[in-house]
């Protein structure tokens, strides 16, 4: 269990952190900064509340899963008549031939 000072100490830094997060992107391609100070300029926005805004909206969207594939893909094929296909077998994987000479 913590002590009460210990809790105080971690909600105080999980506050600080919540109110002062910040990145900084290095290696950013010249036409990409050209792109997002653009796009900044169309929203009478800075290049850094553009950014934001980006990364904001790019998280509020739901992951994309497997099966948001699968379902895709049977989308696409359903007009030509679908596709079924077999499972492949799957078999307990071995260790490499070359392994055995090293033990």
């Amino acid at each position: 269990m913590l002590s009460t000072g210990v809790a105080c100490a971690i909600n105080d830094c999980n506050a600080i952190i919540d109110c002062m997060a910040s990145i900084t992107i290095r290696n950013l391609e010249e036409a990409t900064k050209r792109k997002l100070k653009i796009r900044a300029a169309i929203h009478g926005r800075s290049m850094e509340q553009e950014a934001r805004e980006i990364l904001k909206n790019a998280l509020r969207q739901k992951p994309r899963t497997g099966a948001d594939l699968v379902k895709a893909i049977r989308q696409r094929f359903a007009p030509l008549g679908g596709v079924e296909l077999e499972p492949f077998p799957r078999e307990p994987i071995r260790d490499p031939d070359w392994l055995k000479d090293w033990k």
